[in-house]
């Protein structure tokens, strides 16, 4: 990372945490070579959000700047994470070594070259590793995504991935007021609502060889997601199906 005064930061990486002291590090560690594999102006901003391990101090010794935000959700935690952040693009990614971040071209190139506004991975046509999600977990994100592309009318086929990314300039034109994982969903809604250019592309998800407690609750998380789909929004949706690459 080139942190010279007067230098505009490119690219800020942010990434959730909550426990993952076995995990982030490598996960940041991924995203610096990242930046420095493209001599990219980068900085990882890890989002500790109340851990009770040692999370934030490993992330902090690997190269990330650390932010502690008490209040909970996984929403919560990325809003602040992009409220601090300094980059004129913005991939967000889960730090549990589950998403790629050695390989990021494929997001951040077209937020770089102005061509998308955002961009969000499809794990369904990147694929997945045997056990990297439960069977549950894939039909409820199938039906959940069939949902939200019907109420939001767009072609967006993996609503809850969570590598995504989105330009600076793009963010300040969305009105985020959700905390938990919703938020995943909101994030696209806004986006539709805003008329932004979307991208999809694929992503792999790994399977996490790590001991780690997951933090979905299929059931709870799943409820969350369709409240907001059909009542937690009041703005009016574009009825104009717009095509996503």
């Amino acid at each position: 990372m080139h942190m010279e005064t007067g230098e505009k930061i490119e690219l800020s990486v942010i990434m959730p945490c909550l426990n993952e002291e076995s995990t982030v590090g490598y996960c940041v560690d991924e995203a610096l070579q990242f930046i420095q594999k493209y001599d990219i102006l980068g900085e990882i901003i890890v989002v500790d959000n109340g851990s009770e391990d040692l999370s934030a101090s490993v992330a902090a010794g690997h190269g990330a700047r650390v932010i502690t935000e008490k209040r909970k959700g996984y929403g919560r935690a990325i809003r602040t994470g992009i409220d601090n952040s300094s980059g004129r693009i913005l991939i967000i990614g889960d730090a549990d070594t589950t998403y790629d971040f050695l390989h990021l071209e494929e997001i951040f190139q077209p937020l770089s070259d102005n061509s998308y506004d955002m961009v969000i991975g499809n794990r369904y046509e990147g694929g997945m590793e045997r056990g990297a999600m439960p069977l549950t977990h894939r039909w409820g994100v199938c039906l959940l995504s069939f949902l939200g592309r019907r109420r939001y009318h767009v072609d967006v086929f993996d609503f809850h991935c969570g590598l995504r990314g989105i330009s600076a300039q793009a963010v300040k034109k969305l009105d985020f007021r959700t905390d938990g994982m919703e938020f995943a969903t909101e994030m696209i809604a806004e986006a539709a609502r805003r008329k932004l250019r979307i991208k999809q592309v694929p992503v792999a998800l790994r399977k996490c060889d790590y001991k780690r407690k997951s933090k979905l609750r299929t059931v709870r998380d799943g409820i969350r997601h369709l409240r907001y789909i059909y009542i937690g929004k009041k703005y009016p949706v574009n009825k104009m199906k717009r095509r996503i690459l």
